[in-house]
C-alpha cells in the first residue's frame, strides 16, 4: 500500500468518459471525501496496430501527444460530470491496456474502483473484461460500481 501521497490513502479510479466510469468517479470521490483519502482518476489508451493484431508498443511522437492531449480532455470532461465533490481529483493517463495499466497502478494504491460496462461477451457476464481483470488481478482491494448513479 502507499503512503506517498504524506500518508494518505491513494484511491484509483480507472475513467474512460462512459457514464459507468463517471459513476465510479464520483463514488471513489465520496469515499476519498469520508476518509480523507486522495483520488486519481487513471485513463489508459493505446495505439492500434494492424487490424486484429496486438497494441503497438509506442505510438509516433505526434500522435502521443495529440492523443494524450485528448485523453486529459476527456479526463476533464468526466471529472466535470462527476461534480464539485469531485474537484480535487488527480488526473493520470498512462499508455497501454486499460487493464495492464490498471493492474499495474494497483501496485503503489490502497484501493482501486472500476466501473462495469455491459454485459461483456455473453449476456450472463456481470463484469466487463477489464473488471474481470482487476477483480483477480489487482494487488490491492477492488471496488465495481455496477451501473450508474443518478445523483
Amino acid at each position: 500500500m502507499t503512503s506517498g501521497g504524506g500518508g494518505q490513502e491513494l484511491v484509483v479510479v480507472g475513467v474512460d468518459g462512459s457514464a459507468e466510469s463517471v459513476a465510479a468517479l464520483r463514488w471513489a470521490a465520496r469515499y476519498a471525501a469520508a476518509s480523507g483519502a486522495r483520488v486519481q482518476a487513471l485513463l489508459a489508451w493505446h495505439y492500434p496496430g494492424a487490424v486484429g493484431g496486438p497494441p503497438m508498443e509506442k505510438a509516433p511522437e505526434a500522435i502521443h501527444e495529440q492523443t494524450d492531449a485528448q485523453m486529459h480532455e476527456t479526463l476533464d470532461a468526466a471529472i466535470a460530470k462527476a461534480g464539485q465533490e469531485a474537484a480535487g481529483v488527480e488526473k493520470h493517463t498512462a499508455y497501454g491496456h486499460p487493464a495492464q495499466a490498471l493492474f499495474e497502478a494497483s501496485n503503489e494504491s490502497d484501493l482501486l474502483v472500476v466501473g462495469r460496462h455491459g454485459h461483456g461477451a455473453f449476456r450472463g457476464m456481470l463484469l466487463g473484461s477489464v473488471s474481470i481483470h482487476c477483480v483477480t488481478g489487482a494487488h490491492c482491494p477492488v471496488v465495481v460500481i455496477r451501473g450508474h448513479d443518478e445523483d
